[in-house]
């Protein structure tokens, strides 16, 4: 692995998709200020894949709110393919958030008194696409990860493995740029966890999307290409895997 400063810059021919710029993320505790992230700066590339790790408490789920456009910083500035999210209203953001980032939660977050094509099709209904259109691609990303026969079942139907893939299908559904993964193997068995693994590592090679992957597992992040470190608020260290690319 070949190590970086957390203030080295990425190769400025690279397309940056997403900018994070001194941001602070400040909770007020009563007349208590606590920072949860500390003028952070960092740079993704479009088409990498990218693993956030560090222990309990040192600003992952934070980062990760603000990468995918859940919450705005305190300070600092954000921008996502060149457009400042930290300047948008709620509608926007949302706006922006459906048409670019797909989310797989730990929790799957499926609503039960819907089937697998149901789930799926929510975030099409959200951005309004033609009803022929969107069965095409719920279809097509129920095929990608092999659940064509299960499109009809209800979440309590479907084992956790099939539950996540349901999850996955769901966050491609709208063909993002970037898929937001936040502890993606948290519920699931190792050898379930671990086909999850190398389907995100399809699509990221194959499809060429963008990764960002939030956990504490270090395991998990020898799939990554670059790896950073949060401690306290802080990036602390940036890695890049060089064993791990897109050949």
């Amino acid at each position: 692995m070949k190590e970086k400063s957390p203030t080295d810059k990425l190769d400025s021919k690279s397309e940056i998709l997403l900018h994070l710029k001194d941001v602070w993320k400040i909770y007020n505790m009563g007349k208590v200020e606590t920072p949860a992230l500390k003028g952070i700066n960092v740079k993704i590339k479009n088409g990498d894949f990218v693993a956030i790790i560090g222990a309990s408490g040192s600003g992952k789920s934070t980062m990760m709110n603000l990468m995918g456009c859940l919450d705005t910083p305190s300070k600092g500035d954000i921008f996502l393919k060149s457009q400042n999210i930290s300047k948008l209203n709620e509608s926007d953001l949302a706006s922006l958030r459906g048409k670019t980032i797909g989310f797989i939660f730990q929790q799957y977050n499926l609503i039960p008194s819907m089937t697998a094509f149901e789930n799926i099709m929510l975030p099409l209904e959200f951005l309004e696409y033609n009803n022929k259109k969107a069965t095409e691609k719920v279809k097509e990303v129920l095929s990608t990860v092999g659940l064509s026969e299960k499109m009809h079942n209800r979440p309590n139907q479907l084992s956790g493995g099939e539950q996540q893939r349901t999850s996955i299908a769901r966050s491609l559904v709208s063909n993002p740029e970037i898929i937001l993964a936040d502890e993606p193997t948290g519920a699931l068995d190792s050898v379930t966890g671990k086909k999850l693994l190398n389907m995100l590592s399809r699509l990221w090679k194959e499809q060429g999307k963008t990764i960002i992957m939030v956990t504490h597992d270090l395991k998990l992040a020898k799939y990554a290409h670059t790896v950073i470190e949060l401690k306290d608020g802080e990036i602390i260290n940036i890695t890049e895997n060089a064993e791990v690319d897109k050949k």
